[in-house]
């Protein structure tokens, strides 16, 4: 929280320590009438998890509806950038880019070197990687 109100002010203010630790506890304040206000939205919808939608319906009836959609398209852009993060950083990724095609041939390679160990026989070399100027 500290890191926020710094970014948020011009380099040249500076703020109290009780003036911070008022800002926070403003902010758990915040957050616990939005969540109390989001359960009993979600509660007369009877569901029993609560959604976005849920968030949003609370900051209008507490009369924030001002702020909707500032926090819908902060709620797109998280979406967005963690759909990107799953993407490109999953489990098993090792960072590097690759089509399905090359991921399919890698793997087959990889099949064919266990084969070989488990036969006993010698691992066949990597194959280089075909030149995609010369695919028609």
């Amino acid at each position: 929280m500290t890191k926020i109100i710094k970014e948020m002010l011009p380099p040249d203010v500076r703020v109290a320590r009780d003036a911070q630790d008022l800002l926070i506890e403003c902010c758990v304040e915040f957050i616990n009438l939005i969540s109390s206000e989001s359960n009993e939205v979600c509660n007369r919808e009877d569901k029993r998890t609560i959604a976005p939608e849920h968030v949003l319906k609370a900051l209008e009836v507490l009369g924030f509806g001002k702020y909707i959609e500032e926090v819908y398209a902060a709620y797109e852009q998280h979406k967005i950038e963690t759909l990107q993060d799953s993407l490109k950083g999953g489990k098993w990724s090792n960072g590097a880019e690759m089509t399905e095609e090359e991921a399919v041939a890698e793997q087959q390679r990889m099949f064919a070197e266990a084969r070989a160990r488990m036969n006993g026989g010698a691992v066949a070399p990597k194959q280089p990687d075909p030149d995609p100027s010369l695919e028609s």
